[in-house]
């Protein structure tokens, strides 16, 4: 097979750039459900990995997810590869061999198959116990230097958008985000909630054709369009005060505030809500788990701890809404449809039939003959 290749060591910069067809080379040592997701909506035909897509510290996701939607993945082929490739030459790759060769120089890997992944899923997750030991372990130490996040207060910005008394939803890219936010749709149209995206969460929204009061985050992964829908923007900048995506907002030309947190974008978000006066606070697409701070690199969850006890019950978790009810259809919610189709097409071609026309002109002749 051979393609056009995309290289890139940050998958979420590549996706951008990555057309159908094409070969995605990639840098993504424990290959994350985010991820592999935006690359299966690109529809490459292949995905080539330097690292190791599961490298057996946990049991992530995004190998399982690329591999049921039928691309193939040719893995652990090696550093070298992304500095050997030209962004947008022609690649040759042999799944059967799992080699790729470009200009003569040939990189092997091993081709995850759905058996491979299960196998080496099952290792990962023998190993959970040591690596949630160690999570813990980092999210104690961290707490003493991060406990500010729940004892002081956050200075924010004058928004535009009024939350007191008001309930707030939050939109996060995470595990089923989409399901998720499509699950509680009618709990947007209803209660018309203040809707903030967390980065990538605002396509989420666009895509749902809701459009989002406020976009928080560092801002490297939502579009431009998104970004240039209206929406406020708060840049989360780093606790020293550095904020790399406020240079891309004065790019763009777009107005914003800057806030600086040592914890997560999601929870600046959260406590954004909390701070102007939401009563509710609904999560979508949240990071709560252990694989997921894994995935997004995290050693500990220290100032999401802090942050979710802070709200208490105030918060609202609806990830997994989209699993929690799903309504069977009944026997009369395909009979009825059906007959009521049945019926009019019935009484459609008794009007369009010559015995129709017969008694409406029979009927318009007695009528007349009366009349005179």
């Amino acid at each position: 097979m051979k393609a056009v290749a995309r290289v890139d060591r940050r998958t979420k910069n590549l996706v951008k750039r990555l057309q159908r067809g094409e070969v995605a080379v990639i840098h993504h040592c424990d290959l994350d459900s985010v991820a592999a997701e935006s690359l299966v909506a690109c529809q490459p035909a292949a995905v080539v990995n330097a690292a190791e897509s599961i490298s057996g510290r946990y049991p992530n996701l995004g190998p399982g997810i690329l591999v049921r939607a039928g691309i193939s993945l040719l893995d652990a082929v090696g550093d070298e590869v992304m500095t050997a490739l030209r962004e947008g030459e022609t690649v040759e790759l042999q799944i059967t061999s799992g080699a790729l060769r470009v200009r003569g120089h040939e990189f092997r890997g091993t081709v995850l198959t759905a058996e491979l992944v299960a196998a080496r899923t099952a290792t990962a997750r023998s190993n959970l116990s040591n690596e949630l030991k160690r999570f813990v372990e980092n999210t104690l130490n961290y707490v003493s230097r991060e406990e500010h996040v729940l004892l002081d207060r956050i200075v924010f910005p004058a928004t535009r958008i009024p939350f007191a008394g008001r309930s707030a939803l939050i939109v996060v890219r995470g595990e089923n985000y989409r399901e998720d936010l499509y699950a509680v749709r009618a709990y947007i149209d209803e209660m018309k909630p203040v809707l903030v995206a967390v980065d990538g969460g605002a396509d989420a929204l666009l895509e749902l054709r809701r459009k989002p009061d406020l976009i928080v985050g560092d801002m490297d992964s939502v579009s431009d369009n998104a970004l240039r829908c209206g929406a406020e923007l708060i840049v989360h900048a780093y606790s020293d005060g550095r904020a790399p995506g406020a240079e891309r907002l004065r790019q763009l030309g777009l107005p914003h505030h800057v806030v600086s947190s040592t914890g997560t974008s999601e929870d600046l978000a959260m406590l954004l809500a909390e701070e102007k006066g939401a009563d509710l606070i609904v999560a979508v697409g949240t990071h709560s788990t252990l694989v997921d701070f894994l995935e997004k690199g995290r050693q500990g969850m220290a100032s999401t701890f802090l942050t979710r006890l802070r709200l208490g019950s105030k918060l609202v978790d609806a990830r997994g809404a989209s699993k929690l009810y799903q309504r069977r259809a009944q026997w009369y919610h395909v009979v009825w449809p059906s007959a009521l189709g049945i019926a009019i097409v019935a009484i459609t071609a008794f009007i369009f039939s010559a015995g129709f026309r017969t008694i409406v002109n029979d009927l318009v002749r007695e009528w007349i003959l009366r009349r005179h």
